[in-house]
C-alpha cells in the first residue's frame, strides 16, 4: 500500500465480501464511499449489521452510505459526481449461480453495471483525477467439466458459462473491454473463488451446511461428492483488492483471478465441519446440477506478479 488518501466508492457496501473491503480501505486511511440497494435476496438485518459494524469501527468515521440501486441513473450520477471519487469498486450484483430470478440478474449485472459504465464514462472524462474502475468476476465465468483443464488461467477459453448468474459476469468482462477501450479509462475485472468467512452469506455452503449439521437437516451433496472448490478466506480476498485499488494498471482493460490456488475436495469440506461441530451430518448424494462446475481452482501467478498478492 502507499500512503496516498484516496476517495473510493463502493457498490454493494452491504455485502459479504464490500463491507470487508470498506472496513480495510478505511484502515488504510481513505475515504469510503458506500451504496447498497439492501434488497431481501437474504435476511436484510444481516446487510445492516455489516454496515453497523463498519460504523462502529476506529475509522467509521470516514465511511458514507447511501441507499439506492444501480438501475437509477439519476441517483447513481449524483452520487459519483459528489464523491468524486479516484477509484469506483463495483461489488453490487445478484450473487449465486442457484437463483432462479433472470429478472433479477439482468437488472443487477447488466443494466446496474451498464449504469455505472456510463456514468464513470462521462464522469472520467470531466476528471483527471480518476484512476480506475475495479470490478467483480467469478471464478463461474470459466464453466468447468472433468476435463476442463486447471487451474484456471486467465486467458483460458471461457464462453460457455453453466449459469445465467456466469453469463452476466462474462457480459460485465465484455462491457468493461469495450467501455474502457472507446472512452480511455481503466478498468479491472476480478474472477473470485469461492469465498467464506466472517459476516458470510446464509446461502454459501459454510454456513448452509454448517447449520444443517447443527439442526440435524440433510444437506444436498452435489455430484456425490466428486466436486473441488478452491475455497479462499475472505480476507485474501480482499487484500487482493485493496491491493489493487493502489495499483497503476498497465492496460486499458485487465482480468485478475484472486483465490487460494488449492482446491479442497467437497467431502473433506464436509468431514472437516463435522470434526469441528461435533455431530454427523446426514447427507443426501444427488447428482450434479446443470449450473455446477466440477471444479475450480485458480492459478494467481498473474495477481502475485502486479501487486505481490
Amino acid at each position: 500500500m502507499n500512503d496516498s488518501k484516496k476517495r473510493i466508492i463502493v457498490t454493494g457496501a452491504a455485502g459479504f465480501i464490500a463491507a470487508s473491503v470498506c472496513q480495510q480501505l478505511l484502515d488504510a486511511g481513505h475515504d469510503v464511499y458506500g451504496m447498497d440497494n439492501m434488497n431481501d435476496y437474504y435476511d436484510p438485518t444481516l446487510k445492516e449489521a455489516r454496515l453497523n459494524n463498519i460504523r462502529k469501527s476506529p475509522n467509521g468515521n470516514k465511511f458514507t452510505f447511501e441507499q439506492f440501486d444501480l438501475v437509477d441513473k439519476e441517483r447513481l450520477n449524483n452520487f459519483i459526481k459528489s464523491t468524486n471519487p479516484h477509484v469506483v469498486i463495483n461489488l453490487a450484483a445478484q450473487a449465486s449461480v442457484r437463483y432462479d430470478n433472470p429478472e433479477a440478474y439482468l437488472n443487477s449485472n447488466i443494466v446496474g453495471f451498464l449504469n455505472l459504465l456510463e456514468a464513470i464514462r462521462h464522469y472520467s472524462a470531466e476528471n483527471n483525477e480518476f484512476q480506475q474502475l475495479i470490478y467483480a468476476s467469478t471464478s463461474s465465468v470459466y464453466g468447468g467439466d472433468q476435463d476442463t483443464p486447471v487451474p484456471f488461467i486467465e486467458n483460458q477459453f471461457n464462453n460457455e458459462p453453466k449459469s445465467l448468474y456466469a453469463a452476466t459476469k462474462c457480459a460485465n468482462e465484455a462491457m468493461a473491454h469495450a467501455y474502457s477501450h472507446l472512452y480511455n479509462f481503466k478498468a479491472t475485472g476480478l474472477r473470485f473463488f469461492t469465498v467464506y468467512g466472517p459476516w458470510g452469506r446464509p446461502d454459501m455452503a459454510p454456513i448452509m451446511f454448517a447449520k444443517s449439521i447443527v439442526e440435524g437437516k440433510t444437506i444436498r451433496v452435489f455430484n456425490h461428492g466428486d466436486l473441488q472448490r478452491d475455497f479462499t478466506f475472505v480476507d485474501d480476498i480482499v487484500e487482493g483488492v485493496v491491493r489493487l485499488a493502489d495499483y497503476k494498471p498497465q492496460k486499458h482493460h485487465d482480468i485478475f483471478n484472486i483465490g487460494n490456488g488449492n482446491p479442497v475436495h467437497l467431502m473433506d469440506f464436509i468431514r472437516t465441519l463435522e470434526k469441528l461441530i461435533g455431530k454427523k451430518a446426514i447427507l443426501d448424494m444427488v447428482d450434479m446440477p446443470p449450473a455446477e462446475q466440477y471444479i475450480n481452482y485458480a492459478d494467481t501467478t498473474k495477481l502475485k506478479e502486479a501487486v505481490g498478492y
